[in-house]
């Protein structure tokens, strides 16, 4: 018969494996989706964090991008994973709250419910950006040949629910000028047919078009707001306009259910690589800036700005709610 003492020893010895297995994360590669196009600034900055990130966990982080639907599916991807951990998601607020205003069929989803938060990384402030031999100079000359000209302005964007189409629509309540939304497949292509003159402008994410801006080859008429390496660019409040371009944000998330040991062991090393010097030093020249907001910080984020779009857009989401 085995003794009371004897017995209580023999199971502290078997809680070990237990402890030890429940707390072995992680033990294999993750998958950091990106619902976001190969090449863009933002993807850049996901490699990047995602790289500190394998050197503070210790495993490699494998950077996956599944864009489309405006950041819709590899979202839905990424909700849909295994809730064990080895699927993050680095996600721009597109798909997140704007999304899920204008076509909530295709968006049907609750970041705050069907993710797991963890926290709020990056900025960049968007930009108006026309070509170098646009025939304005200024916003208000862009409005006045809008409203001359038959067919108004066409305004490239990186998607359907981009910062770029909402801030066109914005736009359009304040100026009451025919500025057309003309959506690509990532800023990439939206930024080649505003060089080869097939669009007037674009309104993207700085890091998309910051190169061509210090080049000269793109001239920037308007900024979400001020950045530190381009002082001179203007808001549009600042030029008269009860208007502001919409700015991105980026945050990290898993699919809801994950285990709180998962997310207690994940937070530190994110929190480490996100805020680390070598990431710093290459999101600024970017158009991008370094920050961490915490889970709860994340979460207030989306909630607020889901419902200032909504209340800002109302009736012209696709199925007018």
């Amino acid at each position: 018969m085995i003794k009371r003492r004897t017995f209580l020893g023999m199971s502290s010895l078997l809680a070990v494996p237990l402890i030890s297995r429940a707390n072995d994360y992680p033990r294999m590669p993750i998958n950091l989706v990106t619902p976001l196009a190969a090449g863009d600034a933002a993807d850049r900055a996901a490699r990047l964090i995602g790289q500190e990130l394998s050197k503070s966990l210790g495993v490699a982080v494998t950077v996956m991008n599944r864009p489309g639907a405006g950041g819709s599916l590899g979202t839905q991807a990424v909700i849909r994973a295994p809730k064990d951990g080895y699927t993050l998601l680095y996600a721009q607020n597109s798909p997140l709250t704007i999304r899920r205003v204008i076509d909530p069929e295709a968006a049907n989803y609750d970041p705050l419910t069907d993710l797991t938060p963890l926290a709020l990384t990056t900025r960049s402030p968007s930009v108006l950006v026309v070509h170098k031999d646009a025939p304005f100079k200024t916003i208000k000359e862009m409005v006045d040949l809008a409203r001359q000209r038959s067919g108004g302005i066409n305004i490239g964007n990186a998607g359907p629910g981009s910062v770029g189409e909402i801030s066109v629509q914005l736009m359009n309540a304040a100026v009451g000028a025919p500025l057309n939304s003309v959506n690509y497949k990532g800023a990439a292509p939206a930024v080649t047919d505003l060089l080869g003159g097939y669009i007037d402008a674009v309104i993207l994410a700085l890091g998309a078009v910051s190169a061509h801006i210090r080049s000269g080859s793109l001239r920037a008429l308007a900024i979400s707001s001020p950045f530190p390496d381009f002082p001179a660019i203007p808001t549009l409040r600042k030029l008269g306009y009860n208007a502001d371009l919409l700015g991105v944000w980026f945050g990290f998330f898993m699919p809801a259910g994950v285990p709180g040991h998962v997310i207690d062991t994940l937070l530190p090393a994110l929190e480490q690589a996100a805020r680390s010097p070598a990431v710093s030093a290459q999101l600024l020249p970017s158009g991008m800036t370094q920050e961490w907001g915490s889970r709860q910080a994340l979460a207030e984020e989306i909630a607020t700005e889901y419902r200032s779009i909504k209340e800002l857009l109302g009736p012209t989401s696709k199925n007018g709610k």
